[in-house]
């Protein structure tokens, strides 16, 4: 069993009993591997957006606990020290950990995105985002203006969001 089969199981019991949790995660890891791989990203890259695809929401319980709300802004806060304790208990190296960590704590932050990485977990996690929150057409539109810039993600939100269908 490879270690990111490892850790979404773990993940999947540290969030027992909030299966909503459990599928969007599992969903941005589906697109983060799929974009990822089809961008053909290195090997190491594929790794570390696999692995903060699974624990981009981990600080949610903590968030919760503390600020009686869920809002990005304090699962960026709270997910990084929780992501840490995870990735180490899986035998994540060092390296992969800080960055991962480094992720976690920026999902919410569009701006001075500054990797590939970065880029395919903020685009998957948006795809899920969009469905989840029924996000309307302009919000669309702008997302895939203003955050989108994978040749992959762009096409896969093309024909879910944006096909003659949903138009």
């Amino acid at each position: 069993m490879t270690k990111i089969v490892e850790l979404a199981k773990g993940m999947i019991s540290y969030e027992k009993g909030e299966p909503k949790r459990v599928q969007h995660f599992l969903k941005v890891h589906a697109y983060a591997k799929l974009i990822g791989e089809s961008e053909h990203v290195e090997e190491r890259t594929q790794e570390i957006i696999e692995a903060a695809a699974l624990v981009h929401d981990i600080g949610i319980q903590q968030a919760l606990k503390k600020y009686g709300s869920s809002n990005g802004i304090y699962q960026q806060k709270e997910g990084p020290a929780v992501a840490e304790s995870m990735l180490r208990r899986f035998g994540f190296d060092e390296e992969l950990i800080r960055r991962v960590s480094f992720l976690v704590g920026h999902h919410h932050t569009y701006t001075g995105i500054d990797g590939i990485d970065y880029q395919i977990l903020v685009e998957a996690d948006f795809l899920v985002n969009i469905d989840e929150e029924e996000m309307n057409l302009p919000q669309i539109l702008s997302i895939r203006e203003n955050v989108f810039r994978t040749r992959t993600g762009i096409e896969i939100l093309n024909d879910l969001f944006l096909s003659e269908k949903n138009t």
